[in-house]
């Protein structure tokens, strides 16, 4: 039986239009080191890794004198005030927000991003109050494709994985989440468009915008007074946008 008990969101990409910001912050930096950016760079930092191992990466890949947790600093420095003044939500993220938390359903986020940035971000677009829980890439998990991230939301939030949705954008994210034995939406973002095709194979669904997947709840036996195992036309009530 599928009860929604538990919706768990991705950040990067999925609520927040931000991956081109992070590619931008990626050249700005191996520039200041007088690197150029390698074709190859953005093929072999997997969408999803974490924090602390992209870190890890850039420092292993180039040879740099900084610390990992130097690295870390520097990118925060460098997206924070993005963060806090120009990225914005993705369309319907706020309205979806605002449908669950008024059905009572629990609200995590999964992110392989910095706990100290998603505040930030979600502070300022003023969604953080509807978060219970965020589990983050600087936590001791192991990044997406694994299911570590989500698991430890679920924990946190105890619900059982299986009374858990996922909603992701990335190959690795959606991976994470299906190894999680949790139900996931994808959502589409323009920076993961080489990979729609796979996503679209793992997912159990896939979307343009909040918008969609927020009508599909809506006439969907997922709220957690129905107890119906499949999306058909059903209990999850509408709630007026704010």
């Amino acid at each position: 039986m599928m009860r929604l008990q538990a919706v768990i969101f991705d950040l990067d990409g999925t609520l927040i239009d931000s991956m081109l910001l992070w590619r931008q912050v990626d050249t700005d930096f191996l520039a200041e080191r007088g690197i150029a950016v390698p074709d190859d760079l953005f093929e072999h930092i997997p969408a999803g890794n974490s924090f602390i191992n992209t870190a890890q990466y850039f420092q292993d890949r180039f040879h740099l004198s900084d610390s990992v947790d130097a690295i870390m600093k520097q990118w925060t420095r460098m997206v924070s005030h993005h963060y806090a003044h120009s990225v914005k939500l993705k369309p319907g993220a706020r309205e979806l927000l605002e449908c669950l938390n008024q059905q009572g359903i629990r609200i995590g986020l999964g992110t392989s991003n910095s706990l100290e940035l998603a505040t930030i971000v979600l502070t300022a677009t003023g969604i953080w109050d509807y978060f219970q829980t965020a589990i983050t890439g600087c936590m001791e998990l192991r990044g997406k494709p694994f299911p570590d991230i989500y698991l430890k939301a679920a924990e946190v939030l105890e619900v059982e994985p299986g009374h858990c949705l996922v909603i992701e954008d990335t190959l690795s994210g959606v991976m994470a989440g299906k190894n999680a034995g949790m139900n996931v939406f994808a959502i589409r973002d323009e920076d993961s468009q080489p990979e729609w095709e796979k996503i679209e194979a793992i997912a159990d669904r896939m979307f343009d915008d909040f918008f969609q997947i927020r009508q599909i709840l809506v006439s969907s036996d997922l709220s957690p007074i129905a107890g119906i195992d499949s999306f058909t036309p059903g209990a999850l009530r509408e709630s007026a946008p704010t």
